[in-house]
């Protein structure tokens, strides 16, 4: 094989190219996700609170 065959093996090949597009597109996911977070993040602390007082204020019955 001379380096010319080699050259156009190696740049059509396209073994990685799933990979890649995996790659992308986790990361593409992670960041939507982090921008929704930091959009929402005092709605989300004060849906906490109020799941947590909601807990809280149950009482857990330990007789069958």
């Amino acid at each position: 094989m001379n380096m010319w065959t080699m050259t156009t093996a190696y740049t059509t090949a396209e073994d990685g190219a799933v990979t890649v597009d995996w790659v992308v597109l986790t990361a593409a996911v992670c960041s939507l996700l982090a921008v929704a977070m930091a959009g929402l993040q005092g709605n989300m602390s004060s849906v906490g609170q109020k799941v947590e007082d909601h807990l809280s204020s149950q009482a857990i019955i330990s007789t069958f």
